[in-house]
């Protein structure tokens, strides 16, 4: 839901004024008509319950609505945002506590207004401002699927949010100022393929809910769609998609944003965290098509450019350090020079992902490890060991500073304090 943690004195008057204002008067929802009486559901063609079911995969629906261990779509897994946990519904048709007395057109309305079949008002944990954009037609094939499966009976936890969060009339306040539903605008002067790239991009790929940043009021930034943002409650950055040198692939190869898509691994980079998960859940069932659109997409966004920063040169004395726990514990994947092996491990050396501003990820990979999907292209990805019982924060620290320039790298030094900080917080 948000990027900040507390929000500060004056964010809270502001919003209380506002609150007051609103407070006890009926919230109104653009283009949010009556909605016709429940039929009973008929038997479904196959084909629109095979097409809901490769949606699913392509909205990555089982990623939040499916808690560990727990049965598929089934809800109940937390969602952690700075203002407390929302938890996921159960999206099985069970008639008490999943979807089974909803009807097509009530399950649109949650997509397209964020609005539950009782008229709750939704909390944007569920993506509904990207879900906005889905279709009508899409959103009933999504719905046919979701009634074919096993009901599950098994209610959602009540969301642990914190005051005044958890009112509806705060979070009708939060849509007056950030959400207006709107259906699929096509660009007539773009090819059929980028506007259906455009189409999963900001519909049920969603991909703006992670790298977009975020407000104060965990609301997507205007104008900075794509422009790289945290993941709230899971520790990681999830990079620009609009910035040469964090994730814009507009220099890449077609053929190479393709493979990231669908294989988690491409010659200029790979996948780990968060976007491993999403490219093991869905991305890589996409169909070649829908691939290439994609990718064709985010190869168009265009592409913003950073002031250079000068960068101050690390100690002496970290780099001597860095370099001699590097030998220790790197070298024997990565290389002596930072070269790391094709097809196995990455190279360090020219690594944007290692030169990111932000260091969060470096540090969440170094202390937990990480590990590429496994996917049909590629089956048996290798991944890195935590090292967070065998490095201290000093040398978590110097490591990596020493990475981050050597072999022709060139980034600010990572502190002592930001890999104890890394260490401490509380992250799955």
């Amino acid at each position: 839901m948000a990027a900040l943690r507390v929000w500060g004195v004056s964010a809270l008057v502001v919003v209380a004024i506002v609150w007051a204002l609103v407070a006890g008067v009926a919230p109104s929802f653009q283009g949010d008509s009556p909605l016709p009486a429940m039929s009973e559901p008929g038997p479904v063609a196959p084909e629109p319950l095979a097409r809901g079911a490769y949606l699913a995969r392509v909205g990555n629906c089982a990623g939040c609505h499916t808690a560990r261990g727990g049965a598929a779509y089934a809800g109940g897994r937390g969602i952690e945002t700075p203002f407390g946990t929302v938890y996921a519904g159960n999206l099985t048709p069970d008639a008490a506590t999943g979807i089974g007395a909803w009807s097509s057109a009530d399950f649109w309305r949650a997509l397209h207004h964020g609005r539950s079949r009782d008229g709750r008002l939704l909390y944007p944990a569920f993506p509904y401002t990207s879900y906005t954009r889905v279709t009508r037609e899409d959103s009933d094939a999504l719905y046919a699927y979701l009634r074919s499966l096993p009901a599950v009976q098994q209610p959602s936890p009540a969301h642990a949010l914190r005051f005044p969060y958890n009112t509806q009339a705060a979070l009708a306040v939060w849509r007056a100022l950030f959400f207006t539903p709107g259906p699929p605008v096509a660009e007539p002067a773009r090819s059929a393929e980028w506007n259906r790239g455009a189409y999963l991009v900001n519909g049920l790929g969603h991909c703006a809910a992670c790298h977009t940043p975020r407000n104060a009021l965990g609301a997507e930034r205007q104008g900075q769609a794509l422009g790289g943002g945290k993941v709230a409650g899971q520790g990681w950055y999830a990079p620009a998609l609009d910035l040469p040198d964090e994730a814009g692939v507009a220099q890449w190869p077609l053929k190479d944003v393709v493979a990231l898509l669908q294989t988690g691994v491409a010659p200029q980079g790979s996948v780990t965290g968060p976007m491993a998960d999403v490219v093991f859940r869905s991305t890589q069932h996409l169909s070649d098509a829908d691939a290439r659109a994609m990718a064709v997409y985010l190869q168009a966004l265009p592409q913003r450019s950073l002031a250079e920063a000068p960068v101050a040169a690390p100690a002496p004395t970290a780099l001597q350090r860095g370099a001699k726990v590097y030998e220790r514990h790197c070298a024997q994947c990565h290389g002596d020079q930072g070269q790391g092996e094709p097809g196995a491990f990455p190279a360090l050396a020219g690594n944007r992902a290692v030169l990111l501003a932000d260091t969060t990820n470096l540090l969440r990979m170094v202390l937990q490890g990480g590990y590429l999907p496994a996917t049909a292209g590629n089956p048996r990805p290798h991944g890195m060991p935590p090292f967070r019982q065998v490095l201290g924060d000093e040398e978590v620290a110097a490591v990596l500073s020493f990475v981050r320039n050597a072999w022709g790298n060139q980034a600010p030094a990572v502190d002592t304090i930001d890999a104890y900080r890394a260490r401490e917080a509380r992250i799955p």
